[in-house]
């Protein structure tokens, strides 16, 4: 079963996106990662060789109407106990009772339920889901899904470009802070194809994962082994378990 390290990650990944383009220059996706993100067509790829870039999407009109409230992940909302997202799981999935699985964190002190979920995106292979519950709320603060061979042995590296390229689409239409947007964002192992937070700075990250190899005119090439999507309720200050100050 994979381990759920997820939440301590986070906060660093944050405070890297928002300085990460000048020091990632010349990384790249093996396909082309849109600077100006459009919708993508379901199992279409871009083209290879494009440099990654940071985009920020500028306020549209009437923006302020669809501002983007992320409160959770389907009926499991941040801030619900343990049996009340399983019965959320089992009515968003149609679920067994005994398909969910849980696991201990031992280092965070954080309680995680898991979960496989076929065609989570449509087309787009079995994830897997994780909802982490707090060392000290015990209730949800975080959703997790991932795509990987781990997950379904028949994914592909195109598959998940496609999935990532797919799910940035939808995000960047769903009227998150202009100010907290960036896409194809080349961070240490992967690229973030998008960040974006709340009025309450809840966050979605969206993380392509994988290997780079150095290819000519100084260009880093990425081969995807995962995809991850997280809804964050405090990427910042998460609720785990931290050693008091003063005891070593």
């Amino acid at each position: 079963m994979r381990k759920i390290y997820l939440v301590p990650a986070l906060v660093g990944l944050l405070t890297f996106v928002a300085t990460g383009p000048v020091a990632a220059q010349g990384a790249v996706p093996k396909q082309k990662a849109a600077q100006a993100p459009k919708a993508a067509a379901a199992g279409a790829a871009p083209a290879a060789g494009a440099p990654a870039a940071a985009t920020t999407e500028a306020p549209s009109a009437g923006a302020d109407d669809k501002a983007k409230s992320i409160d959770g992940f389907r009926s499991a909302k941040f801030g619900m106990g343990e049996a009340d997202v399983r019965a959320a799981m089992i009515k968003d999935f149609n679920a067994k009772p005994d398909a969910i699985k849980a696991q201990d964190n031992a280092s965070e002190l954080t309680h995680s339920i898991l979960m496989s979920v076929p065609e989570l995106l449509p087309n787009g292979g079995t994830a897997e889901l994780s909802y982490v519950f707090g060392y000290k709320s015990k209730s949800l603060i975080q959703v997790g899904a991932v795509w990987s061979k781990g997950t379904d042995a028949a994914i592909t590296p195109e598959k998940l470009f496609s999935n990532a390229n797919i799910l940035r689409a939808h995000f960047m239409g769903e009227g998150f802070k202009p100010d907290s947007i960036a896409v194809n964002m080349p961070v240490a192992g992967g690229i973030v194809m998008f960040r974006g937070s709340d009025a309450k700075d809840r966050s979605v990250i969206l993380l392509l994962q994988g290997t780079f190899e150095n290819k000519e005119n100084n260009q880093r090439v990425l081969t995807p082994t995962s995809l991850l999507l997280f809804y964050v309720a405090d990427a910042k200050s998460p609720d785990i378990f931290k050693l008091p100050p003063g005891q070593f």
